[in-house]
């Protein structure tokens, strides 16, 4: 007889400064380590259109800072939008989110991420303001 694999979900909140990448791996390990599930697939989904999801270097905090700068030049603010309702960093920001990811697999082995030396997960703010924004996550294994 094959046993189901385990499931666990679950819904993360992480507060934000405004535009900025904000590591959320810890408080994402420490949910993982929660579930007691060792090997598994962990699905992450940031439930907003205006943030998005990284992995990424957490070693060198200029790599976040290059990172910033270089979306703004991809999709800048400016009256050129057509949305436009919630201010000149709206329609940037669900831009900049169409070039990231919204949702993030990551393989959980010995109970822990299988995320390489230097890397962390990210929530990629692209708004100015601050904002709480919420993560989903789905971890299946055993």
């Amino acid at each position: 007889m094959i046993d189901s694999p385990v499931q666990h979900t679950g819904i993360l909140t992480i507060g934000t400064p405004g535009k900025s990448l904000t590591e959320c791996t810890r408080e994402i390990s420490e949910w993982v380590g929660g579930t007691g599930i060792t090997e598994g697939l962990l699905t992450l989904f940031i439930r907003h259109t205006s943030a998005s999801l990284l992995i990424q270097e957490n070693a060198a905090p200029e790599v976040q800072d290059d990172l910033i700068a270089y979306f703004d030049q991809l999709a800048p603010e400016g009256s050129h939008y057509a949305h436009d309702s919630e201010g000149p960093d709206d329609m940037p920001a669900h831009l900049k989110s169409a070039l990231t990811q919204t949702h993030l697999a990551i393989p959980v082995i010995d109970g822990r991420l299988a995320l390489g030396a230097w890397q962390g997960i990210y929530l990629f703010e692209h708004r100015r303001r601050p904002h709480q924004r919420e993560i989903a996550l789905h971890l299946a294994g055993e």
